[in-house]
């Protein structure tokens, strides 16, 4: 088999409501979190070197909100509506920085988004990159590692019970979870790249 390199993005957002579209996504954090190869070399990155996060507020695209939803950002509707950014515009930007990051650290066009839970910020994260990036999704439609699955199967342990609390204490990130979506992204790129470390037969570095 040729030699693989793939690169993983943790993604975390924030929105105003349930659904893309209907409501709207918030906020945006992101950070390059390392590479994972057919040795089995899982290489985490350096998760507050600036050149590997990205962090974007966003201009509402819908009259319809949810207080309590859009109270976990920590910031009210006419915040987003005075400095958020234009989806277009900002949007573009983080799909060529992502794209950029997977030709420099990989050897597939092909970055690997992850999330925990992956659903909600998989759903709004390829709605928005579909509906505003010009170049589209840089994942693709199904280039994605839910971190809960990754540690069910690793563990034998039921979805359900998939939780932090539940994981051993070795995994979980020293990081608080402060609801702002880039802290939260480092948090589980930490989390992503030890279960891929844990792996077996994986060889763990640490740039």
């Amino acid at each position: 088999m040729s030699y693989v390199k793939e690169v993983f993005v943790s993604v975390d957002v924030e929105a105003d409501g349930k659904i893309p579209g209907e409501f709207s996504m918030v906020s945006l954090g992101a950070v390059i979190a390392g590479t994972y190869d057919s040795n089995h070399v899982v290489t985490k990155f350096d998760l507050d070197d600036p050149a590997n996060c990205f962090r974007y507020d966003f201009k509402p695209i819908s009259d319809n909100w949810d207080a309590e939803a859009l109270a976990i950002s920590g910031f009210d509707r006419q915040y987003f509506i005075d400095n958020g950014r234009e989806p277009a515009e900002a949007m573009t930007e983080f799909a060529n920085g992502i794209a950029n990051a997977a030709r420099e650290h990989g050897t597939l066009d092909a970055p690997i988004f992850a999330g925990f839970p992956l659903g909600f910020d998989w759903m709004f994260t390829y709605w928005y990159l579909v509906k505003f990036s010009e170049i589209g999704s840089p994942f693709g439609f199904s280039r994605h590692l839910d971190i809960k699955t990754e540690f069910s199967s690793q563990f034998e342990t039921m979805a359900s019970r998939a939780s932090k609390r539940n994981m051993p204490k070795y995994l979980r990130s020293t990081r608080p979870h402060t609801h702002d979506p880039l802290d939260d992204a480092r948090e589980q790129a930490d989390l992503a790249m030890n279960l891929l470390g844990n792996r077996s037969k994986s060889t763990f570095i640490i740039l």
